[in-house]
């Protein structure tokens, strides 16, 4: 699977730009017979998510490494809280720890931010989406937090999904040739992709409805009222979905408009990590 690759990918990188030839201090310090046990400690309250992946990263690294689940992904977690015990080689345990560690905290970083943007939808009809704008390398994890959050996935990547946005738009031509080009495209290609298209005022708005053909209208920098108006316009005719400048104090305004979806960068490019620690029991 084409996910499984991609994380495999990523954490050999990740074991070669933290090892390298040797983590000697572990080396130098540990024996290599010595057997201990180390505890996920949670420090701060927030949403957890990595643990699949943190058991991921222990048996890559060696296979003989234990690991007992207390607390499972997407689950509220507090200071105090023992999220896994892992046992085994200590010198394992030491060379895996940082990642572990970047891994989850971010993950539960993300987790933790969307779903506080998810309860402030509580009540309508609207879903929170992801963007591209993550941490090269790492969108798989990134991605998968926000679903582990409540978040919805947008597209993964360029390759899933058709989205004409305002540069598209500009170098076709305009919004008719756009769509046009894009289904036409897919027609050729034999394939079988949502199209979705990136509209800056109310004459785009109308034109893309007029043309016809597209899954999904994104309403880019809309205001809430004039979000309101286009929703209107578009009597659920296709899907809506408002993108640009989202932040969590209007994020309901803009789901009461009655759009199905608000597109928000900021789950993923400026996450705090969820404090946690890997401490030797």
């Amino acid at each position: 699977m084409e996910v499984e690759n991609l994380i495999n990918s990523l954490l050999e990188l990740a074991f070669a730009e933290d090892i390298g030839d040797g983590d000697h201090t572990t080396l130098c310090s540990i024996p290599a017979s010595e057997v201990g046990s180390s505890k996920l400690l949670i420090k701060e309250e927030g949403i957890l998510a990595g643990v699949d992946v943190a058991k991921d990263v222990f048996h890559k690294f060696d296979p003989e490494l234990k690991v007992e689940v207390f607390i499972e992904d997407g689950a509220q977690v507090k200071p105090g809280d023992v999220a896994f015990v892992v046992t085994g080689k200590v010198q394992s345990l030491l060379q895996t720890e940082r990642l572990v560690l970047n891994l989850m905290q971010r993950m539960s970083g993300i987790a933790t931010i969307t779903n506080k943007y998810v309860k402030l939808l509580e009540g309508t009809k609207t879903k929170v989406l992801d963007t591209r704008k993550t941490t090269p390398g790492l969108r798989m994890l990134e991605k998968q937090a926000v679903k582990i959050g409540g978040g919805e996935n947008h597209r993964i990547g360029l390759f899933d999904m058709i989205l004409l946005k305002d540069n598209h738009v500009d170098f076709a031509g305009g919004i008719k040739n756009a769509i046009t080009r894009a289904k036409q495209y897919l027609k050729e290609k034999n394939k079988d992709l949502k199209i979705e298209i990136e509209v800056r005022n109310f004459d785009e708005l109308n034109e893309a409805l007029n043309v016809g053909g597209v899954d999904r209208i994104m309403l880019d920098n809309f205001t809430v009222e004039d979000t309101r108006k286009a929703v209107e316009i578009v009597n659920g005719r296709v899907e809506l979905e408002s993108s640009g400048g989202i932040t969590f104090e209007t994020i309901r305004d803009y789901a009461v408009t009655g759009v199905d979806y608000v597109s928000v960068g900021a789950l993923t490019h400026s996450v705090k990590s969820l404090d946690m620690s890997l401490k030797a029991i």
